[in-house]
């Protein structure tokens, strides 16, 4: 049986919003965490097809906050990472109870990585496997690293403009990353190809997809710009200013990382790193080369390959040679 729905459903304390996509709920399960903080994204998946519902009964649930999550009355103390985790369990006991799933798998994009492996570290008894897709390993040093390819980039490109941007800002190691630096890497990781999406898609496209989606009404709508920003406002500092090749050494269940080859809003680099090194009883690393930070959605073909091949399977054949 195919489904296709939009829900809210008591999530500890607060009603939360989640879109239930599959061609058949006899699939797995699959529990998307989504990035930002506070960036759903399912309106992306309109224009850029995942096929993640072909294999799986997915979730993709809109995470505390944000999205058709935010509440203006909500305790806004309850926005944090641990709090968070407790949410992802809760939900993720709800698909297992409703599906009749003893396990389901999980998938983190970005922000949704960092949820996604300290979640499954928890309570990993509840997760068939974790794949993470622009994995968040110690996102400071990350953007110092995009940082310093961009400026190289734009003096090699003699981008006098871009470049004097950019040198506006010093990234201090230490010190936290001012807002106002997070709009100008954006733009100009897009200018490079390096951002969200290789193929140069700027942050006002992907908001013309999101705010043009039919799956949120204009109140829903304005609730996901308000919660974009406080999810940002609170989360950000607290996600950036942590080394989880430090915090989650080892993961108790098959480990998955998809990285783009072009990603510098979250280093390639340092995700291959972790891959070498997080204890696991398997993990595989995947490069996609024609990607930036969303390979789910730029080369989603690739993906699904992986998934049904070596996921699915609970093997690393395709794996790159780590």
């Amino acid at each position: 049986m195919r489904i296709d729905e939009k829900i809210m459903v008591p999530i500890n304390d607060l009603d939360q919003g989640m879109f239930i996509q599959t061609e058949d709920i006899s699939k797995p399960v699959l529990l998307f965490l989504h990035g930002g903080p506070g960036q759903p994204m399912i309106a992306m998946c309109e224009k850029f097809p995942t096929g993640l519902d072909k294999l799986f009964t997915v979730c993709w649930w809109e995470q505390r906050g944000s999205g058709i999550s935010y509440d203006s009355k909500m305790d806004k103390n309850l926005i944090n990472v641990q709090q968070l985790i407790d949410d992802t369990l809760a939900v993720t006991d709800y698909l297992r109870k409703r599906f009749k799933k003893d396990k389901i798998y999980l998938m983190g994009h970005s922000w949704g990585s960092v949820l996604g492996i300290l979640t499954v570290q928890q309570n990993p008894c509840v997760f068939e496997a974790y794949m993470g897709i622009g994995q968040v390993t110690n996102q400071d040093l990350s953007e110092r690293l995009g940082y310093e390819y961009m400026c190289t980039a734009f003096e090699k490109l003699d981008d006098k403009k871009n470049l004097r941007k950019l040198k506006k800002y010093e990234l201090v190691e230490g010190k936290p990353i001012p807002n106002s630096y997070l709009m100008t890497r954006t733009k100009s990781m897009t200018k490079l190809g390096v951002g969200v999406m290789h193929n140069k898609i700027s942050m006002f496209e992907i908001s013309k997809i999101i705010l043009g989606t039919k799956r949120y009404t204009m109140v829903e709508k304005v609730k996901y710009l308000k919660g974009m920003k406080l999810s940002m406002d609170i989360l950000f500092d607290e996600v950036t200013n942590k080394d989880y090749m430090i915090a989650v050494p080892k993961l108790e269940i098959p480990v998955y990382i998809f990285q783009g080859k072009y990603d510098y809003q979250v280093s390639y680099q340092l995700a291959k790193k972790y891959a070498k090194k997080i204890h696991a009883p398997l993990v595989g690393f995947y490069t996609f080369l024609e990607s930036a930070h969303s390979p789910c959605f730029e080369e989603p073909s690739k993906m699904i390959r992986i998934i049904e091949t070596d996921v699915l399977n609970k093997q690393t054949t395709l794996a790159d040679s780590i």
